[in-house]
Formats: C-alpha cells, structure tokens, sequence
C-alpha cells in the first residue's frame, strides 16, 4: 500500500525546466507557496494511458477547476524537461503546467517512486491526484496498488467531484466541417457566441465522406455531435442553442 499524505507538506524539490532556450529551475515554494493547486502524476510521457486520457481530460477541464478556485493543474512525470516539452505541445496542453521529475526528487520524496524496469522504464511514478492548498496536501486520490497501470480515481472528474461537486463541466462537442463552407462557418461562430468550446473535423484531412455517412448517416457538412448526441447542421445547431 502507498501512504497518504493528506495533511502533509509537498517534498521541497527542484525541478529543471527548459523555458525557450534557457534552463530554469522552478522551486515547489514557487508552484504551490500561497496557491491552490492540482497535481496529476503518471508514470510517462506519450504512454497510451497518460496521452488518450490523463491529459487530455485534465486539459478540458482547466477552466471548471480555476472556476473552483484553482489556481494551476500541474502535470508531473519522471522524464527530462525536452520530453515533458515535446509532449504538452503534441497534446496541445498549454492550460496545463508541465513539470519535469527527471530524477525522481519529488515523486520519491511523495513515496510513490515505482520500479518499472519490467518495462524497460526504471524508476517512475505510480499514477495518482492530489489537491494542495499552500504547500499543503488536502487531498490524494492514489491507484491502487494492483499489477500494470490502475487508472480508477486520479481522473480529473474524480478530481473536480471533490473540489466542487456541482460544477458544469464542458460540453463535448465535434464539428464536421470543410474548408471554404460558409453554413459550417456559420455553425463555428454560432459556437464561439454561445462560448462553447469545440474539436473540429475538416473533410479529407481528418475524415472521409465514408467516416461521416458511416457515424451521422449523411454526407453534408457542417454535422455537430454534442455530448454523444447527433444535432444535424447550422439550422440544428441554432435551434438547439435556442432552447438553451
């Protein structure tokens, strides 16, 4: 079993980032001193588990946490400052504060430093939350300690339940578009209006017309899915963000 340390102090570490191209360390005292912050830890960069859904609900999620009271979600991991860089830009993560643990100072120092040498990893970090407060662990969700890679409670929902249980989260929502389609034009900045937050697909880049018969049983753009639900075009899109 892995110790909680809730009520705890964060290890007083180090990091050694690359800013542009200039080394900068960056002191625990300067992440968390005075600031409500949360922390998600996993085990490594561009891994399946950390790049399709660790990071990426985290990402959406930033705005409902700083709603909350936060004030930055910090993303930690046992790899370099030029991973760590390479990947938040992969994952177009820029609302997120990446940190490098490339020695292992702070995920050891939070007893959670795991031996992966099965896979060829070394030493890296067993996947887990927290919530502090100034320095201070208010709360940890940790994996439990089963074999491979438990991803149960350190999710950002789980993350956002205990911080502020009645938060709306975002809307998922996928336009269908092309280039050069005023009517998907349309759809775009009637989202933008509404402030909703959207993923866009554009025709022959990211899918075929088989791609979009195949999930909305049409060929004509622009097609908005929300949270799993078919809207239909521009004009279903108006009347829906009418009934709002």
């Amino acid at each position: 079993m892995f110790e909680d340390r809730t009520g705890k102090r964060v290890p007083a570490v180090t990091f050694h980032t690359r800013q542009g191209t200039e080394w900068v360390d960056v002191t625990t005292d300067q992440v968390f001193a005075g600031k409500t912050v949360v922390v998600f830890s996993l085990p490594g960069a561009y891994t399946p588990t950390c790049s399709s859904s660790h990071v990426p609900r985290y990402n959406q999620l930033v705005p409902a946490f700083k709603a909350a009271g936060v004030d930055t979600v910090v993303c930690v991991s046992v790899n370099d400052t030029f991973v760590m860089n390479e990947w938040q830009k992969v994952q177009r993560a820029e609302a997120l504060t990446f940190l490098p643990d490339g020695n292992g100072d702070f995920t050891g120092g939070m007893g959670l430093l795991v031996d992966k040498n099965d896979l060829g990893f070394g030493k890296r970090s067993w996947r887990y939350s927290m919530l502090v407060r100034d320095g201070v662990i208010e709360k940890m969700f940790i994996e439990p300690d089963l074999p491979g890679d438990p991803f149960e409670v350190s999710d950002a929902d789980t993350m956002l339940a205990y911080l502020a249980p009645n938060a709306a989260k975002p809307l998922d929502v996928t336009v269908f578009s092309r280039n050069g389609c005023p009517f998907c034009a349309k759809a775009k900045q009637d989202l933008k209006d509404a402030g909703i937050v959207y993923e866009e697909l554009v025709l022959n880049r990211d899918y075929t017309d088989e791609t979009l018969r195949a999930v909305a049983k049409v060929a004509s753009v622009p097609q908005v899915f929300i949270n799993g639900e078919h809207i239909g075009g521009s004009d279903k899109l108006a009347e829906w963000l009418a009934k709002r």
